[in-house]
């Protein structure tokens, strides 16, 4: 194991046992489609749907204790991104998120090779990767459009592509929880492999259309 890896294992670990409690317990969890992980190697690119702050939590929590995917690495949009967000500019893109396994997507570099430096090496170090190739949180509960990212990391790496939908988290509050509202579900669907599809040098449309098809898949879990 890398020595990187340790922190976000450390860490993973230790709040694997609160974390399932507490969703099982205020959100009524359901884990399904972990069938579809069966036999198939890490390391793997989770490309989630964005539907709320707590879901970097859900992938993690939902794997068993000693996963072959653990610990799960982020993607994350760089540090001043948040300099205007509150109290997220104390925790988002900085030291806490690079102990929790989250590193940043260096922007308005237009070439996905420099821009995702840090990734390209952990899936090539062994590390899984969860990312939300909308970028953003959804506004209104819809999957919106995605980013070439999770395509071109695919591409880059042969990591596989798990499509995973998480439900009922979005708009939620901490009252929705304690007053237990929510039912939360998280659905692992079959991995794909864009290099089965994409030529060994393919354009940013051609990306950002196989991305597409990556949510269209999650869209239907």
């Amino acid at each position: 194991m890398k020595l990187y890896f340790l922190s976000p294992f450390i860490l993973q670990k230790i709040i694997w046992i609160p974390t399932r409690f507490s969703l099982f317990f205020f959100g009524h969890w359901k884990i399904s489609g972990m069938d579809n992980l069966k036999g198939i190697p890490a390391p793997v690119i989770f490309a989630c749907n964005h539907t709320s702050e707590i879901d970097p939590f859900f992938v993690p929590a939902s794997l068993p204790f000693l996963s072959r995917f653990a610990p799960t690495f982020y993607t994350s949009r760089e540090s001043k991104f948040y300099t205007n967000s509150g109290w997220r500019r104390y925790i988002y893109g900085g030291f806490f998120f690079k102990m929790w396994g989250s590193y940043p997507v260096h922007v308005g570099l237009n070439d996905y090779a420099k821009s995702m430096t840090h990734h390209i090496e952990i899936i090539r170090d062994g590390g899984s990767l969860c990312m939300f190739p909308e970028g953003r949180i959804t506004p209104d509960g819809t999957i919106q459009a995605a980013k070439g990212g999770v395509a071109y990391l695919s591409q880059a790496t042969g990591a596989l592509i798990v499509p995973v939908r998480f439900e009922g988290a979005f708009g939620v509050s901490l009252k929705d929880l304690f007053l237990r509202r929510r039912h939360i579900s998280i659905v692992y669907g079959k991995p794909m492999k864009p290099t089965d599809y994409l030529g060994s040098d393919p354009m940013i449309d051609e990306l950002k259309n196989y991305a597409a098809v990556v949510m269209a898949e999650v869209g239907k879990l």
